[in-house]
């Protein structure tokens, strides 16, 4: 008995500091704001509890809420389609043999590593100013100069292109997943005459749909949390015109800007909300589309 206690002893040890880091960085801070989001609390006096007065006006008072969740749903319906599409055609390439592969895939990986930081989102705010590298290449090509920072769906269209270039991460799963595929299929495919495109459509995409189910729930996850690239691109206010006003963008300025932390938690958990049930639906419809070999389903 004492034996068999050292033994859990060592264990609980070493989860120890991990539990401790949940119970008190997580799982109090949640049910902290759950609290809250019924409350009016400025952060500098006591919580007072006014029910749901938070989720009333922010369905029926808050035009600015509205908005925000119309730009947030533009850049994850814009940004997650066009982030996977590249992420696969780029592991599609890399997933050939070549001597200089490995170069290859750190250069493609290496702006997800530096993508969300403020020195990259404020190298992308000058690359779009209205002299920017951008305006000069557009000119070059014959085309008007665009007013990025004047336009509320150029402004937009900024944060998914600098949404769409950090696709290192999905396109490492990606190339993991090709990785997978057994090459005996291809083989068999060719000697039945299957050109490249019909490989690609007939065993690519269905052996690679449980990888391309995950990327799509991760990468919608983390759109709806995008904080700091319209944080920085719109100098912390949204603009022009709450064009580049993103859901987390907005609960910030709620939160500490206009000291409205009760209101910042109910905004909170709806995005959980919101995120739990887009997760549920793509669990949802990935019967119709998801193929499992070992289920011999699809």
């Amino acid at each position: 008995m004492k034996i068999a206690w050292k033994n859990h002893l060592t264990g609980y040890i070493f989860i120890g500091p991990f539990v401790l880091g949940f119970l008190i960085f997580t799982l109090v801070p949640m049910f902290a704001s759950l609290y809250l989001s019924f409350t009016n609390y400025d952060l500098f006096s006591p919580p007072k509890w006014v029910g749901l007065d938070n989720y009333v006006k922010m369905f029926t008072g808050d035009p600015k809420y509205w908005k925000s969740l119309k730009v947030t749903f533009l850049y994850v319906v814009g940004g997650v389609p066009l982030r996977l599409l590249f992420a696969l055609l780029i592991a599609v390439l890399l997933n050939t043999a070549s001597r200089a592969i490995g170069f290859y895939r750190t250069m493609f990986y290496l702006p997800s590593i530096i993508g969300g930081s403020v020195a990259v989102s404020i190298m992308w705010r000058n690359l779009f100013g209205d002299e920017g590298v951008v305006n000069l290449l557009l000119q070059a090509l014959g085309l008007d100069a665009v007013r990025w920072f004047g336009n509320p769906l150029a402004a937009l269209w900024m944060l998914i292109f600098l949404s769409v270039w950090q696709f290192g991460s999905s396109m490492l799963i990606f190339l993991a997943g090709l990785k997978n595929i057994p090459g005996s299929y291809y083989e068999a495919a060719s000697v039945d005459g299957a050109n490249a495109f019909s490989r690609f459509f007939r065993i690519t995409l269905p052996m690679l749909s449980p990888v391309i189910l995950f990327n799509a729930i991760m990468q919608t996850i983390g759109a709806f949390m995008t904080f700091v690239p319209a944080y920085i691109i719109s100098k912390g206010e949204g603009g022009p015109l709450d064009g580049t006003l993103l859901y987390s963008l907005y609960l910030f300025r709620q939160g500490f800007v206009f000291s409205n932390m009760g209101y910042a938690s109910a905004m909170a958990w709806v995005m959980l909300i919101i995120i739990a049930v887009l997760t549920a639906i793509l669990f949802k419809t990935s019967k119709f589309w998801v193929h499992y070999e070992s289920k011999g389903d699809s």
